[in-house]
């Protein structure tokens, strides 16, 4: 399977600060890939790069076999962008915004069917100042889909979601992968990540710190947590090696004729991974 975006040793500075590394990894053509890390970890200065809105400093990039620096007409009509911040002509309505964003391409998708795979229908003719952030998001997203693109660039497209919304917009997002659409997938939401990644890259500092399927990395952390209650008091233990402290445990209650309260045991999720990966350094919103 060709690559649909190849990076090697990118880097960046910003007056003399290293905000890339060196960061390297390869998106396969038809893949979701999570990118993921902290507030100021070099995330959106990669994706900004790959998107041709940003100059590089060293490295090399390729993206649907160009380079996004040069940002040729071609590269443009096969690329789609939700940005993590955007604004548009408030007194548009969903429609116009739609069809003046579909003028731009050569074979775009039919407006009303996007403004439909979105969930907009409702709001097709209502101006964009009446928007919801959710719904203004769910407009980006649409946008973003009205060229048809080859990859897209996902920056967190579901900030502002009800739950509900986040669900139909993975569903959409599977839609698209079922497709053959790229992905490029920035969150703050590790479930998110792994309901959708085929692998994620965590970048902290600059550098990209793992890289593999979510299960790769979950399975890649050796502690287990176990909780319980002792004298109705919480006991956490945590272990690389859980069948034996379980087995001591269940041992020791068998033999007092005791009940272990409130038992748990709790492989790590990508969060717990993510969070020790970066430090402990949550990710805000």
């Amino acid at each position: 399977m060709a690559d649909a975006i190849l990076v090697r040793d990118l880097r960046k500075s910003y007056d003399g600060l290293e905000a890339l590394r060196g960061v390297s990894f390869e998106v396969a053509e038809g893949e979701v890939f999570g990118l993921l890390g902290p507030n100021g970890a070099g995330k959106t200065t990669t994706v900004e790069i790959l998107e041709g809105y940003r100059e590089r400093d060293g490295g090399d990039a390729s993206v649907l076999g160009h380079d996004p620096g040069s940002a040729p007409r071609e590269l443009r009509e096969r690329i789609g962008v939700v940005l993590q911040h955007s604004e548009l002509n408030p007194l548009l309505t969903v429609r116009e915004a739609h069809r003046l964003f579909a003028g731009y391409y050569a074979r775009p998708r039919d407006v009303d069917e996007v403004i439909a795979l979105v969930g907009l229908e409702e709001k097709r003719d209502a101006r964009i100042k009446t928007l919801s952030g959710g719904q203004k998001r769910r407009l980006d997203l649409g946008i973003a889909l009205v060229g048809d693109p080859d990859l897209l660039f996902l920056d967190e497209p579901t900030t502002g979601f009800d739950p509900s919304a986040r669900r139909s917009a993975w569903e959409l997002v599977r839609s698209l992968r079922s497709l053959g659409t790229t992905i490029l997938l920035t969150t703050h939401y590790l479930d998110e990540a792994h309901q959708l990644a085929d692998r994620v890259a965590v970048i902290a500092e600059g550098r990209i710190v793992a890289l593999g399927t979510p299960a790769e990395l979950i399975g890649e952390s050796t502690t287990t947590a176990i909780r319980y209650l002792r004298d109705g008091e919480p006991v956490l233990v945590e272990t690389s090696e859980p069948t034996s402290v379980l087995h001591e445990l269940t041992r020791d209650a068998l033999a007092a004729g005791e009940e272990l309260a409130g038992l748990e045991v709790r492989r790590p999720t990508l969060e717990d991974v993510y969070l020790e990966l970066v430090g402990g350094e949550e990710e805000q919103p």
